[in-house]
């Protein structure tokens, strides 16, 4: 097996990952980036055509690197996935692409990475920023839905092409849900929405006055930190759930005659029940969350019980080198967005180079 040896290895692409690639490369660190997909930023491309970001022009930008669009304009998800390939360019950090880990060991101090391409990497250092959400989180009732009505879940659902003809149902009243059922409305079904409302930001995001309200909002998210009791009660009362519409509001919603309803509470004759009320739906659509794919890291001490990262601030509290970045509450309401991200990452590489000189970077040759 072909082995390269390196200082930090940085797991994923995306924006959590160039952050941090970002503050290696300044300070001349010996590293590599490594993806799945094939472009960096495929991740956003491959989200429903009709995504628009909420996040601000000024706060979704990497240092250094301007996104191209207006000052109070908003990226759809393809012009996002474009400007990250572009940051990783500008950034200039070795990357292997089409690349993944398929397991992250531990064994005597170093850090070892097993590739798809048969290749091994020995690190002494490893940054997880895989992103957070992989793996769709679906209700156990979906398994007893009738096979005749199709299914689809967020992170799969492209456009109204997925649709099957008749009703359609989306569970999950959240931001992603919220888009999904516009569109499903626009496209001429009779839809219903399922779910805890989760609250709306008041104002128009897409207007001036708007933009720059969201901005102080986003401010004030990044705030509530679990080092504020604030910050660790909001985590506490909001895990799990989505955050407040913010482009979309419930009036949206009735006007394009979506109707909204409660829970879905399990599923009868193959058929969804919402409020009581048994469906009938030729679609549903599962807006109801994703998590990380982390099966793939290997070193038990990493994870607490509940399986999930035993961190602080995303540095591992068990096993000295390893890192995450882009967790939900990683410490803030913030972190797994793209305004909170950057400030995650200087933490990130401040802690795990505490006691480090750097020294400058060896050639490392992308496969």
């Amino acid at each position: 097996m072909d082995t390269t040896e390196l200082d930090t290895v940085v797991i994923g692409a995306g924006a959590a990952g160039l952050h941090t690639a970002r503050l290696l490369a300044e300070r001349g660190i010996n590293h590599l980036l490594i993806d799945a997909d094939a472009r960096v930023g495929d991740t956003w491309r491959h989200r429903y055509r009709s995504l628009r970001l909420f996040t601000p022009r000024r706060w979704a930008e990497l240092p250094g690197v301007r996104l191209g669009i207006g000052y109070f304009a908003y990226p759809t998800g393809a012009e996002f996935g474009d400007y990250l390939e572009r940051c990783a360019t500008a950034i200039g950090s070795p990357l292997r692409l089409s690349t993944r880990v398929s397991r992250l060991s531990r064994d005597d101090g170093r850090f070892r990475l097993a590739l798809s391409t048969g290749q091994e990497l020995v690190a002494a250092r490893v940054v997880v920023a895989a992103g957070a959400h992989h793996v769709p989180i679906v209700p156990a009732a979906a398994r007893d839905l009738d096979p005749a009505i199709r299914t689809v879940h967020s992170l799969d659902y492209q456009g109204p092409e997925d649709f099957a003809r008749g009703p359609v149902l989306v569970v999950g009243a959240g931001n992603s849900g919220t888009d999904i059922a516009l569109e499903a409305a626009a496209a001429g079904h009779a839809t219903t929405l399922a779910g805890r409302h989760p609250g709306q930001v008041p104002g128009r995001i897409d207007t001036p006055l708007g933009n720059l309200i969201a901005g102080i909002a986003i401010r004030r998210l990044r705030g509530l930190t679990l080092d504020t009791e604030r910050g660790r009660r909001f985590m506490a009362e909001n895990r799990g759930h989505g955050v407040n519409l913010v482009r979309n509001h419930l009036s949206d919603l009735d006007r394009a005659g979506v109707r909204r309803a409660g829970r879905v509470t399990g599923v009868t004759g193959g058929r969804p029940v919402v409020d009581g009320e048994v469906m009938d739906a030729a679609t549903v659509v599962w807006c109801t969350g994703s998590r990380p794919d982390l099966a793939f890291v290997d070193i038990p001490d990493a994870f607490g019980p509940d399986r999930w990262p035993d961190h602080v601030r995303g540095i591992a509290s068990r096993v000295p080198g390893l890192a995450f970045m882009g967790l939900p509450f990683q410490y803030s309401v913030a972190s797994p967005t793209l305004m909170g991200m950057g400030r995650d990452a200087e933490y990130v590489v401040d802690r795990l180079y505490a006691a480090v000189t750097p020294q400058p970077a060896a050639s490392v040759r992308a496969a």
